[in-house]
Order: structure tokens, then C-alpha cells, then sequence
């Protein structure tokens, strides 16, 4: 049983230092999260992260990705009824039991990794929304389980909090995303602001361009303001760790605004500097 308990120990403590190495707009594991919970975020990030790079990393064909997600899927599943090949998945079974965690999260993410390796194009808002719902949203409420806030008014509010940190993201990322074929703007918005594909290739930062951008930004940072009313629900550490959050993803969009919507050749991120000034604001503001 030692032998067994260590093992998972020694698990959660590779997951925790694989979080840290990690970027992200968002403190992962930080210090404002109560010691006896950062093993088990960690592990939900190594979960999603290890999709994510199936999905998006190598040289590996369509197929061979959703083969492989595939196959994580039938592991997930496996190690849901007590099936483990692996110190990881027996692990994420402990986290998942231990915190009464709802499993159909974890298929969620699933569901995205697998429509980014087919989905290359979105022709409006709501089927982006949709692919924020299952690639972003079960995070934040996974995280709200954690500290066993199970409100349906919480979880939609954090709800917003998690979509607009993942369309800041790919303000962050258009010229990494279209390198990989995709375009995570709607169609017709790109109709009604006449912007082409080629201004993508050619990293055109033309007025149509920052029109879009401009517009895109203001309805995220609309979306910020929206999930700040998650904030009630929440007390303590936490609290401060969404302020935190939420600053964050707000700091990406003003950089975007200050590089007058020029989000070619240096994506904007937030330095070391940046997170500090931030964390003190969250007991600030």
C-alpha cells in the first residue's frame, strides 16, 4: 500500500512540475491555490495538455491523431471503472473519485482536441462559442468542483471567463494557427469586415484587419466583465487566483490594443514582470 500511495505521490509531483513549466495566460498551479488541491489541478492540466499536443504537436497525419485521441478516450474510459495501464491514468482515477469530479468534462475536452485535428474553419460565432464550450469551459468548472462550488449559476459564469481566455488566445495565436491551417475568426465575420485569407498569409496588418480585431476584442473583454460576477460565489485564495486569472487574459487583450492590433511576427504574452504586477492588483481591485 506505501509502495502504491508513493508511486501516485511521485505522479502528481511530476504532473505539478510539468505545470509550472509550462505558459500560460493564467496562473496554473500558483501559490494562491490551498496546497492540498495543486496535485490535483496539475493533473487535470497534464490530462488536457497531453490531448492538446496529440492534437496540435509532431508530424503526424489526421488519422494518426484521431487514432491516438482515440485511443486516450478508450484509456480515459478504462481508468474511469478502475483500469489503469499507467501511474497517470491511476492518478487522474484518484483525483476524479477523491473530488467527486463529473467525468463528462473530461470527454468535453475530448470532443475539442478531436475537432481541431478535422475543423479548420468556423462560419459564425455561435460554432466557435460551441467549440469554447467543450474546449475551455469544462476547466473552469472542473476547477469550481474542486473547491466543491457545484452553483449553475457559478459554473455560467465561469463559463464566460474560460471562453473569452480561450478566443484571447487565439488573437495570441492567428499567425501559429493559420501556420497549421486554421482560422478561429467566423466566416461571415470575415465577409463583413472584407478580410481575406491571403492577409493572414501575407501578414497583412491592413485597417480591415484591426476592424476585426477591435471588434472581436472589445466582445471578449465584454465577456471578462460578464464572469467577473463569479466572484461572489467565490471567498479566500480562490477568489483572488480568478481576479488574477481574469486580469491576465485582460492584460493580453490591452497589449493587442497598444501594438494597434498587430499581432504579426511577436505574439503578445505576459512576462514575469507582468504577472507580478498583476497578482498584486487581484487583492487590489
Amino acid at each position: 500500500m506505501k509502495d502504491k500511495d508513493s508511486q501516485i505521490s511521485t505522479t502528481y509531483n511530476s504532473a505539478l512540475d510539468f505545470a509550472r513549466k509550462h505558459y500560460e495566460n493564467f496562473p496554473v498551479v500558483s501559490l494562491l491555490i490551498p496546497k492540498e488541491l495543486r496535485k490535483h489541478i496539475a493533473i487535470i492540466y497534464l490530462f488536457a495538455r497531453t490531448a492538446d499536443d496529440i492534437a496540435d504537436e509532431g508530424n503526424l497525419s489526421e488519422n494518426e491523431r484521431l487514432q491516438q485521441l482515440n485511443d486516450f478516450e478508450n484509456s480515459l474510459h478504462n481508468l474511469l471503472i478502475g483500469n489503469f495501464k499507467s501511474h497517470f491514468e491511476e492518478a487522474l482515477h484518484h483525483t476524479i473519485i477523491q473530488k467527486n469530479l463529473t467525468p463528462q468534462m473530461f470527454y468535453d475536452l475530448l470532443k475539442a482536441f478531436k475537432q481541431d485535428v478535422t475543423k479548420k474553419r468556423y462560419e459564425n460565432y455561435d460554432e466557435l462559442l460551441f467549440y469554447c464550450k467543450h474546449s475551455a469551459n469544462p476547466i473552469g468548472r472542473l476547477i469550481l468542483e474542486l473547491f466543491n462550488i457545484r452553483s449553475e449559476e457559478a459554473f455560467n459564469y465561469s463559463d464566460k471567463i474560460c471562453t473569452a481566455l480561450q478566443l484571447t488566445n487565439f488573437y495570441q495565436d492567428i499567425e501559429i494557427d493559420y501556420q497549421k491551417g486554421r482560422i478561429y475568426f467566423p466566416q461571415d465575420e470575415l465577409q463583413r469586415f472584407e478580410v481575406t485569407e491571403n492577409m493572414f498569409a501575407m501578414k497583412e496588418n491592413n485597417v480591415n484587419l484591426k476592424k476585426l480585431l477591435r471588434h472581436n476584442i472589445e466582445r471578449t473583454q465584454k465577456m471578462f466583465d460578464e464572469g467577473k460576477n463569479l466572484l461572489k460565489f467565490l471567498n479566500g485564495r480562490l477568489k483572488f487566483e480568478i481576479k488574477w486569472t481574469i486580469l491576465g487574459g485582460g492584460k493580453i487583450l490591452q497589449k493587442i490594443k497598444e501594438k494597434d492590433y498587430n499581432i504579426f511576427n511577436a505574439r503578445p504574452k505576459l512576462t514575469k514582470r507582468d504577472f507580478g504586477a498583476l497578482f498584486i492588483k487581484s487583492f487590489l481591485v
